[in-house]
Parts: structure tokens; sequence; C-alpha cells
């Protein structure tokens, strides 16, 4: 009895999967009108996209993982070291239940009044509890060096990606065009990975909706075909990001002038990229010209286009956060990043003396951030 019910279930959930599999793959959600899956088989010399191609993007995903340790670990760490970075070592303060509580629970910057009764409550001075809070604040924000690696990677990435991009756009073999795909949809999956080790900043949840709206992108895209289509969308984005994380890395080293410069050009790239060619030259192909062929529109269309116009939001978002940016560094002189924590005063690095002791204590002097635009 027990055998003949194991039997029926699993049956049953076979033909539940293959009903959602042909639900799925319904040409009516995929193919304009008068098209069908088997005109994409390969013939004469054709070779057309396979979705089961994108479960290699895993794999390459942790590949891609492994090439960051070690140009991280080898690369980045030692140009930091050349650039003048230094490691900082955060000084911990000494366990306390009752301030951890409260740094957890309620706030982690107590106002005066709390301060003094949070003293009167451990027994101890007004300025222990105040340096205790400072250096618990400082254990939440990453280094000066984890910044420069962690930018260090995204922009020999998106650099990487700019060339070998530029390149294929005059290539329109598959072989080609595959491997581009298959490189920055498992980039961002590594991003997807990382999310709890990466650097968050105030606009995470908009890094994770775009992180998704992208591979969700580019994996219907090689699904439909819509490959020449799917390569000029990350063309037009990994063009600007590299600019962005060549400033950062400069920001973080305290060149100025430089950081300034890189900036200033990425602004521009940024704004001819997501500004103008994406919405009126891409978007306007992806919107207005399919009705040109077909006046019923396929489910894929809304689809496609809805995660377009998503992307296309949050760079309006982003756009606002640079011009801010730019606005400020006009009048103020100040390329400071909104959506970074800034480090208290109460570090040390390797080459000086760690002394809670006595009392002294040096600023690690962290870089500040500037403003990111999407990963895509």
């Amino acid at each position: 009895m027990c055998l003949w019910s194991l039997t029926a279930t699993s049956e049953s959930m076979a033909y539940i999967l293959k009903t959602l599999n042909s639900w799925f793959w319904w040409e009516n959600i995929w193919m304009p009108i008068n098209c069908t899956w088997a005109d994409f088989v390969d013939r004469d010399g054709l070779v057309f996209p396979k979705p089961h191609q994108l479960y290699a993007t895993i794999p390459y995903a942790f590949v891609l993982l492994i090439i960051r340790f070690f140009s991280e670990r080898y690369v980045a760490i030692p140009l930091a070291k050349a650039l003048g970075i230094k490691n900082v070592r955060r000084v911990k303060p000494q366990p306390n239940p009752v301030l951890e509580s409260y740094f957890r629970e309620c706030s982690r910057h107590p106002s005066q009044s709390d301060i003094k009764g949070l003293a009167k409550k451990c027994n101890c001075t007004v300025h222990l509890v105040e340096k205790w809070f400072r250096r618990r604040r400082n254990l939440e924000i990453p280094t000066v060096l984890q910044k420069f690696k962690e930018a260090f990677w995204r922009f020999s990435f998106y650099l990487t990606s700019s060339i070998v991009g530029f390149i294929f756009l005059y290539d329109t073999l598959l072989p080609s065009q595959y491997w581009y795909y298959m490189a920055e949809i498992g980039f961002y999956w590594s991003l997807i990975f990382t999310l709890g080790i990466d650097i968050k900043r105030k606009d995470f949840t908009a890094h994770v909706v775009h992180h998704l709206a992208a591979i969700g992108l580019m994996s219907g895209s090689w699904c439909g075909n819509y490959v020449r289509l799917g390569t000029l969308v990350i063309f037009v984005h990994d063009t600007a990001d590299f600019w962005l994380e060549a400033a950062k890395m400069f920001n973080y080293a305290r060149w100025e002038k430089t950081c300034n410069m890189l900036f200033i050009i990425f602004s521009i790239a940024f704004f001819i990229t997501r500004m103008i060619l994406l919405p009126f030259w891409i978007l306007r192909a992806t919107l207005y010209q399919p009705t040109y062929y077909s006046t019923t529109p396929v489910i894929a269309y809304f689809l496609f286009n809805g995660m377009l116009l998503i992307l296309q939001g949050l760079h309006l978002y982003w756009g606002y956060l640079i011009f801010k940016i730019l606005k400020r560094f006009v009048f103020l002189k100040d390329l400071k990043d909104d959506r970074s924590d800034e480090e208290e005063e109460d570090s040390v690095t390797d080459t000086e003396e760690e002394s809670t002791k006595s009392g002294n204590k040096n600023s690690s002097g962290s870089g500040k951030h500037l403003v990111s635009s999407s990963h895509h």
C-alpha cells in the first residue's frame, strides 16, 4: 500500500512538472505569430541559443568568485599598499551584555540622557560608554582596504567586459555571444551569492532588485534569442561602471584630483548611456518597433520591457543621487557619498601600537565613497 502510494505521488509530481514546463515554454509566450521553437533548431550551419546552457552560469559564478579571491589577495592588496592605503585593525569594545543589548535592540546612537542611564546601570563613566558605542559602531563599518578590494574587483570585471563587449558587438557568431552572456550572468549570480559579505549601503535593496532584474533579463533574452539586443543592453551599462569603480579606488587612496576627474567622466558616461542611449534608442526599439511587425505582442514583450523599465527606474534614482553629488561638488567642492557611513576616530593601523589603556587613539582616515551606479 505504501509503495503504491509513493508511486502514485511520484507520477503526480512528474505530471505537474511536465505541465508547468509546457506552460512555461508555450510558444504564445515567447514567439510572434507563425513562429515556433522548431525554427530555432540548429540547421544549415546556423546555431541558436539553448535554454539549458544557462545552467552553466552557476558554476561560472563560483569560478568568478575564485578569481575574485585571488585577484583581491594578490593584486588589489599590494596595489592598495602602493597607493598608501593602510590596513586598519579595529579596537574591539570590552564585552558588555547591557550595552550590546541596547546597541542591537534600541539604537546605535544613544542620546546623552540614555548614555548617562547606561553608565549608571553599568557602574562606569559616561566617557567609557561613549567610547564603547563608538568602537562598536566602527565594527559595523568596512575598512578602507575592504572597500578598495571590492572596487578593484568590480573595476577589473567591468573594464574587461566593456572591452570584450565592444569587440563582440562586431561579431555576430554565437560562440562569442555565448561567453559574453555566461560571464555576465555568472558575475551577477556571484554578486547575489556575496550579498551577505559585500559592503552594504543605503541603496542595498535597489541593488538586489537590479541584480535580479539583470539576471532575469539576460536569461530571458538568451532563451528567446534576443541576443543582439541583450549584448547592447549589457554593453551600455558596463561602459560607465568601470569609471565609477576607478574613481572609488582613487578616492580611497586620497588622490582627490584624479578621483574628481574620474567621477566627472563617469557622470558624463552614465547620463549618455543610461539617460539617452538606453531609453531613446534601445527602449524605443523594444517598445515600439515590435508593433510594426505584429499587432498582437506576445507575453514576453511585456515581461522583458517591464524589467527594462524597472532598470530604467533604478537609473533615474541613481541619476538623482549622482546629480546631488555633482551639485554639492560644484558649490561645496565635496564628493561625499550619502549612502555610506564614515568611521569614527578610534582605530589603529598595522604600523601603530594599539593601546586602549592609555587612551591613545588614531584615526583610520576612512575614505568617502562615491555614488554607485548599477552593476549591470
